[in-house]
């Protein structure tokens, strides 16, 4: 007897230890609305989150189970204008549905799909005797379609299907919209290497071929760094680079601009190292020394001085470039900015428009000048930017 009421204590104790757990899991998820809510937001963002690099065969295996899941219908099938890309839960019909999907991308209009449509002779077993077809499309074309298959269609299946429909094209038109600013940002990299100062070649050819017969080691090692600087500059295999790496780009280049300047060139260099590693877009730095070495000091009589500095500055890295030569008109400079001074310039512009690009409009150039003044250009950069992590 006393065994039984122990055995009756402990399952009676098991029992209100998992209610307990039960109800308190049960508040930690939410009432039923918010986890209705929660399953519905968390199964769309596993179909679009395989679907970023575009609608292919691939990315439709992918997402099929999460949009069926999401249709709560037994099949669920995906198609571009190229035919049938997948269909999850289709025993049966794949090759007559995959023909009115392909009406539905030509005509860009949804459809219903009766069970004469599909060929289904499967009686009442079939679970594809009826469905909906609606068109995928970004920016007015159709880019492909969406089927949602079960025992029945009506006109909450067609709705459903519908907005989940819109739901991929907002994510697909966002997912362009991304890739065009990609391709914009590397458009604009590609300018810039392109516009690589002929006079500065010039110069620097110049400067090497003094030194032959001079002092040929010196002409050696300067033609090893105007190999290296053309090398750097047309690199292709990465958009970014670390701070570390634009800053011996920057020493090649001043290594050139020393042999042409000589002891007028002074230049200052400090560099906090935990901001060597900080990712930024290829190409930030050196056009901004060129411009200062260029339009701030060639013309300057005496001692040409430049100081470069990248501090830490808590989650950013604050990079100056700074000259004490003969400065600009604040006008004159918005103009270059703005793009309204033709070619001049270009790179300083460029830089602006790449750092808006990747990091945000509050990251653009921040620039104090005036006449005979000289000029001292600052870029804060993030530590920590999702757009360059991981390139």
């Amino acid at each position: 007897m006393v065994v039984l009421t122990i055995m009756f204590v402990s399952v009676a104790a098991a029992l209100c230890c998992a209610f307990l757990f039960w109800r308190l899991s049960s508040r930690r998820v939410g009432a039923p609305p918010q986890r209705a809510t929660y399953e519905v937001l968390h199964t769309a963002s596993q179909a679009v989150s395989v679907l970023r690099d575009g609608l292919t065969a691939v990315t439709a295996v992918k997402a099929a189970p999460s949009l069926r899941h999401l249709l709560g219908t037994p099949t669920v099938a995906l198609a571009d204008q190229t035919g049938l890309l997948a269909c999850h839960g289709c025993d049966q019909h794949a090759e007559t549905l995959a023909g009115h999907l392909r009406g539905v991308v030509t005509s860009g209009r949804s459809q219903w799909l009766s069970a004469s449509d599909l060929g289904c002779g499967h009686g009442g077993d079939c679970l594809m005797r009826a469905g909906v077809a609606v068109p995928i499309a970004v920016d007015g074309a159709v880019i492909g379609a969406l089927a949602a298959l079960g025992p029945s269609a009506d006109a909450a299946l067609m709705r459903t299907a519908t907005e989940v429909a819109r739901f991929l094209s907002t994510h697909f038109a966002l997912a362009e919209l991304d890739a065009s600013r990609t391709r914009t940002v590397q458009a604009q990299l590609n300018f810039l290497r392109a516009q690589i100062s002929p006079h500065f070649v010039y110069n620097a050819l110049t400067a090497i071929e003094s030194f032959v017969r001079s002092d040929p080691e010196r002409a050696r090692d300067l033609l090893v760094g105007f190999a290296e600087f053309i090398r750097w500059s047309f690199r292709e295999h990465s958009q970014y680079a670390t701070l570390a790496e634009e800053l011996r780009f920057v020493d090649t280049y001043l290594e050139l601009e020393r042999a042409r300047f000589g002891d007028r060139l002074a230049v200052s260099l400090r560099v906090a190292p935990e901001v060597l590693p900080v990712r930024v877009p290829s190409l930030v730095l050196q056009p901004l020394v060129e411009n200062a070495v260029r339009h701030g000091l060639e013309r300057l009589a005496g001692t040409a001085r430049l100081q470069i500095s990248a501090e830490d500055g808590g989650h950013e890295a604050i990079v100056t470039v700074e000259d004490h030569g003969i400065g600009v008109d604040p006008g004159h400079l918005a103009d270059v900015l703005a793009g309204r001074t033709g070619g001049q310039s270009v790179g300083l512009r460029n830089v602006d428009e790449r750092l808006r690009a990747t990091f945000g409009n509050d990251h653009g150039l921040t620039i104090e000048t005036g006449v005979g003044a000289g000029t001292k250009v600052t870029m804060r950069l993030p530590k920590f930017a999702p757009a360059v992590s991981g390139q």
